[in-house]
């Protein structure tokens, strides 16, 4: 979490909190795709600050208009919030992914605040589960991306599923490139998934994953809910799987429950955002509903 200043001085050193003491829910997944005013952005970010003590946003999905990252680097700026960024691969396939990439690289470098806000970038959204790279482009992404952005101390990961790791072999070049490790975490779509309250194995089973080969590098569950209604790219695949307000809701509650459990990861804890802020953004999966009123009540733990 950033400390609050008046300006930007000319280093980060000293700006960000230690990861070690990021665990609990730090923020939400924000889909940007409608490309949402600066007014919309600044009022979005204070009601994450101010109503549920976010530390961070996540982006997700992609606006192209021209100096829309400006707008998030001082909405985020504004309300004391840092983000983690993206580069958007879609689901198009198409190389359009790397005139974003250079795109908001070149945001990073030429905004006096951006380090300030940036708390890192990923690259996703699932790109390995995707097939959008091979395992050893991906990580060459990725140590050509911390070789940029090295002068501006913004670190570098990949949002990636645990399967999507594994069903590429591991993946282990990609695992060993990254800072920290932004991990998905859907247990709606294990083929063991029943209701929200019941996730914790499933949790578990993902995380041990990560920390056996994630090389004690820290991890965020950033991609992380339980959907409250099916779709026809939410589909279960379990015959028990429960898409309910009751099992999003009892999903989050697990969390907060396992708190202490989450603090004695390995990397510093594991700090968690919900996904997503509404379901304006993600049909089924937001903590608002599309009318913008709270779907259950919501106060998570930031620390314990």
């Amino acid at each position: 979490m950033p400390i609050v200043r008046s300006s930007a001085s000319d280093s980060t050193e000293g700006w960000w909190c230690d990861p070690t003491t990021e665990f609990a829910f730090v923020g939400f997944s924000y889909e940007v795709t409608p490309c949402q005013s600066l007014s919309q952005l600044q009022k979005d970010f204070a009601d994450m600050r101010n109503t549920f003590h976010s530390r961070y946003v996540r982006i997700y999905g992609t606006c192209d208009r021209n100096g829309f990252y400006d707008d998030i680097i001082t909405a985020a700026w504004d309300n004391s919030l840092g983000v983690h960024a993206l580069v958007w691969f879609g689901f198009d396939g198409g190389s359009y992914w790397k005139n974003r990439r250079d795109t908001l690289f070149g945001t990073l470098h030429s905004n006096q605040k951006a380090a300030f806000v940036t708390r890192g970038v990923q690259f996703g959204s699932e790109p390995l589960f995707d097939d959008v790279l091979t395992p050893d482009q991906l990580a060459a992404q990725v140590l050509a991306a911390k070789s940029n952005l090295s002068s501006l101390g913004i670190p570098v990961t990949v949002s990636e599923l645990a399967y999507g790791y594994q069903e590429r072999g591991g993946a282990q070049s990609v695992l060993d490139a990254v800072d920290f490790i932004n991990a998905h975490m859907l247990p709606f779509f294990a083929q063991t998934a029943s209701t929200g309250d019941q996730a914790w194995p499933l949790v578990l089973k993902d995380l041990n994953w990560f920390t056996e080969y994630g090389n004690g590098k820290k991890i965020y569950l950033d991609e992380n809910g339980w959907p409250s209604v099916t779709s026809s790219s939410v589909q279960p695949n379990s015959p028990n799987a429960v898409a309910s307000v009751s099992s999003e809701h009892a999903y989050f509650t697990l969390l907060d429950q396992h708190c202490e459990d989450l603090k004695k990861v390995a990397g510093g804890g594991v700090g968690w955002f919900a996904h997503i802020y509404t379901d304006s953004q993600e049909p089924g999966y937001g903590i608002y509903d599309s009318s913008g009123r709270l779907k259950f009540p919501f106060a998570p733990k930031t620390s314990c």
